[in-house]
């Protein structure tokens, strides 16, 4: 077995390899940018190294530089985790030559499968059912795309993870989303190829698990269903997928054996299949390493897909066959991302100012955090996932909305609620599902959220607020920055009218102390008793009435706060003279009376399609911000002329940060 394994990557894959290493016996070495220092998996790894600061290609994908460490730390074998090298043949090589062990497959069969394109002739070749497709030049892809029947899918050829991807539904488009993910392709994947195929009707995307060690024994462990995605990103995973029928079970998982064995393949992989309404499935592509969504495989077969990597590596042979591997009950994950839904889901990077995770010990939470901490622009906006097993599909799903109600990240925006709303959705519940469903549903879906969130109560949120004010002054927590009014008037002194600003409404309340803990709360009509039975780090349970409440709390530098409450997020602002509060609404960007357009997000500009002197179209796309892996296009608002440019290619920007001064023009100019 390995003595130490340098861990090639980041996040909370890193911190989960860290933990089956070490459950092995294995030491671990963590590497980070020093943007990263504070990351959960250098504190976990047995020791830790810093590649400095730079752009990735400077620190996480700087091959000579992590193998130079790899040796230097005497390290026998390198673990790439799931993305960033992990599907790179050169970095394998690296690894060989350097006599370092990658704990993945081989150089050739990586080459074989990173490619869509002969990934697919080689499916092709091993009886494995495709659809159509082809490559090729932009002139000649425009040329073939009048063969296949639109809408069609432009993918990179070398990519995956749902990046450099787009659906092209008419031959007008077809230019430009080929130029659009030949870019992304380059900057993703250091290949700019792109791959155009069939793009099939409301599939379903199931992929199937496998395990091959260098014995010629290869497994599957049965498959995932990842249907539920937006814009090619899957949000939620589960096992066993609800879509299949057995006979198509056992045919899609010995399928997938097949291939692996024609390769020949070893350590873990994935094989992904789009299946339609007539169980019909089709070879989509192999990821060859472990995926993102593995746990759920895990809780529902028992078996460390991570340690069974390590010890593939090391030359073991599977301790179990086909006969041995069993499929009990059902798992479901849901990422957690820095992401606002609310506003057409742009990356919300940024400082956490409150962290409160679920903590049942029925829940399993994979994540790179444990405390407030900067979530950077320069990554993947996946903070963790939350994956929880349940005795049969049902069972799960209800688990999985109790354990995200009790998830609290403040400071930034998540789709918490989002993942909530879909997994409470009859869709979900009767798996009327597919690939498509959260492109083509997502603006219905968030005018349900808002609306249920304008029907919570507003006392019991407002409650909420104020048990943490009172609970702080009786447990003398000065921890909070609010300047408690409990302390300047005493609590037990009635306060005939308390003006909160909540959810954009002014909430008056009057509050009249009963004893310790205990309040009477007049609200209009409404005459309700408020008991605090509860506060822990921000989180407040409460009555009003006779119902429980539970609710998480924290402070805003502009002394407000900021509620999570049944997984919605709200902001409470006191209004009355003591709070001495102004509301402050922040500049969110773009708007079409402003000749300024700001960031929406913080980021990276990629491409600038102006100079000062220009004159542009309303709707003209003036340049590129890329945050978390996603192109952000900042477009005119109007007709006018461009005035200044205050950025530059390749520029780091802030959120709000001014891009461009805008200037009016007569239509004469256009």
């Amino acid at each position: 077995m390995f003595k130490k394994i340098l861990i090639a990557n980041r996040g909370e894959i890193a911190v989960r390899i860290c933990k089956s290493a070490h459950a092995l016996g294995i030491s671990t070495l963590a590497i980070f940018a020093e943007d990263d220092k504070d990351s959960m998996h250098v504190k976990t790894a047995s020791d830790a190294v810093s590649l400095g600061e730079g752009k990735l290609s400077d620190t996480y994908l700087n091959i000579d530089k992590i193998i130079g460490i790899a040796q230097e730390y005497a390290c026998d074998a390198v673990h790439p985790g799931y993305g960033f090298l992990s599907e790179n043949a050169a970095f394998v090589a690296a690894c060989e030559a350097a006599e370092l062990t990658f704990i993945g497959p081989s150089s050739k069969a990586i080459k074989l499968m990173g490619n869509k394109i002969e990934a697919r002739k080689f499916a092709q070749q091993a009886g494995i059912p495709t659809t159509e497709g082809f490559t090729g030049s932009k002139e000649e892809i425009l040329e073939k795309g009048a063969q296949l029947p639109y809408p069609l899918l432009i993918k990179a050829a070398a990519g995956g993870g749902g990046k450099g991807m787009r659906i092209v539904r008419q031959a007008s488009e077809l230019e430009q989303a080929i130029a659009s993910t030949s870019r992304e392709a380059k900057t993703y994947f250091g290949d700019e190829a792109v791959y155009v195929e069939q793009y099939l009707d409301e599939p379903r995307h199931i992929e199937v698990q496998v395990l091959a060690d260098h014995h010629q024994n290869v497994v599957h462990l049965y498959e995932r269903e990842c249907s539920l995605q937006r814009r090619y990103q899957k949000i939620i995973e589960e096992a066993p997928s609800p879509s299949l029928n057995a006979a198509t079970r056992e045919e899609i998982g010995k399928a997938a054996v097949q291939l692996a064995k024609a390769i020949p393949y070893s350590n873990a992989g994935t094989i992904e299949f789009l299946l339609d309404k007539e169980q019909k499935f089709y070879f989509l592509e192999m990821n060859t390493r472990i995926q993102v969504e593995h746990p759920v495989t895990e809780l529902t077969t028992g078996i460390d897909l991570l340690a069974e990597q390590i010890k593939i590596a090391a030359g073991h042979v599977l301790p179990f066959t086909q006969e041995n591997i069993q499929q009990k009950g059902h798992a479901i994950e849901c990422r957690i991302y820095a992401e606002s839904p609310e506003n057409n889901f742009l990356p919300s990077p940024g400082e956490i100012t409150y962290y409160y995770p679920p903590k049942s010990p029925n829940y399993r939470l994979d994540t790179f955090i444990d405390k407030p901490i900067r979530i950077q622009s320069s990554y993947d906006p996946m903070i963790s996932k939350l994956i929880v097993y349940g005795k049969d599909r049902e069972q799960a799903r209800a688990n999985s909305i109790s354990a995200l109600k009790e998830y609290a990240i403040h400071g930034i925006d998540t789709n918490i609620h989002y993942l909530l709303h879909l997994l409470q959705s009859e869709d979900f519940v009767e798996n009327r599902i597919s690939t498509k469903y959260c492109d083509q549903h997502t603006p219905r879906l968030l005018d349900e959220m808002e609306e249920l969130k304008k029907k919570n109560s507003l006392l019991a949120i407002a409650s909420a607020g104020l048990s943490y004010e009172l609970a702080s002054t009786e447990q003398n927590d000065k921890s909070h920055i609010n300047e408690n009014i409990w302390q300047e008037l005493g609590y037990w002194r009635p306060l005939p009218a308390i003006k909160l600003l909540l959810h954009n409404e002014e909430v008056h309340i009057e509050l009249w102390n009963i004893r310790k803990g205990e309040y009477e709360l007049i609200f209009g009509t409404q005459n309700e008793v408020l008991k605090i039975k509860h506060k822990d780090q921000g989180k407040i349970v409460y009555y009003l009435g006779d119902i429980e409440h539970t609710a998480f709390v924290s402070d805003n530098e502009d002394q407000s706060y900021q509620i999570s409450f049944e997984g919605m997020s709200y902001q409470m602002k006191r209004l009355d003279k003591l709070a001495n509060s102004e509301l402050i609404m922040e500049n969110t960007g773009a708007e079409e009376a402003s000749n300024h357009l700001s960031s929406p997000m913080p980021g990276k500009v990629i491409q600038l399609n102006v100079k000062a002197g220009d004159t542009v179209k309303k709707g003209e796309v003036l340049l590129i911000v890329e945050a978390m892996k996603m192109e952000n296009n900042i477009i005119a608002p109007k007709n006018a002329k461009v005035e200044e440019i205050y950025v530059s290619q390749d520029a780091m920007v802030d959120r709000n940060m001014p891009l461009v001064k805008l200037s009016e023009v007569d239509d004469e100019e256009h």
